[in-house]
């Protein structure tokens, strides 16, 4: 269990990261095609998980953007959260994040669990937290940053360095 803060109030999520390191858990999203996708549908390109709480809110828009104009050919930005992936891109789309894969956890909250980063209590349960898992080529796990605060950015450079 990790301990974050939405306003400075605090929640928890229901376990931590994956270790840098280790391999990415699998997991089985839903596009905005309604299509499950999991890591082998991204094999061979370097992936950005940039999981967010909603991208109704600003700055899980502007992660969007600044992973989406930041990646390169071999790369794939993954925004993945609870709301339902067409409207997620509706979002992404305006604010054009063109590279963005919206990824929805609409069937299950299993991706949550696996990646620790189910919030648990609070306003926001059953969304996750605030987070980016970045993995190479080979789903092997090399940079996480788990967001203390929601209303917080990531750390955008970290991120983008650690591809």
């Amino acid at each position: 269990m990790a301990n974050i803060t939405l306003e400075g109030n605090p929640i928890s999520t229901n376990g931590e990261l994956p270790a840098v390191g280790s391999q990415a858990p699998d997991f089985k999203l839903t596009n905005k095609d309604l299509e499950d996708k999991t890591l082998a549908d991204f094999a061979g390109k370097k992936k950005i998980l940039n999981i967010v709480v909603s991208l109704d809110t600003g700055i899980c828009e502007t992660s969007a953007k600044r992973f989406s104009d930041a990646a390169g050919d071999d790369t794939v930005v993954l925004v993945i959260s609870a709301d339902l992936p067409f409207a997620a891109t509706r979002v992404c789309d305006a604010a054009g994040a063109d590279k963005a894969i919206t990824l929805g956890m609409m069937r299950s909250k299993n991706f949550g669990k696996d990646y620790g980063v189910l919030i648990q209590d609070g306003p926001l349960a059953g969304l996750t937290a605030r987070a980016i898992v970045v993995l190479d080529e080979n789903n092997k796990v090399v940079y996480t940053e788990l967001v203390p605060e929601i209303a917080q950015d990531p750390d955008y450079d970290k991120a983008l360095a650690a591809l």
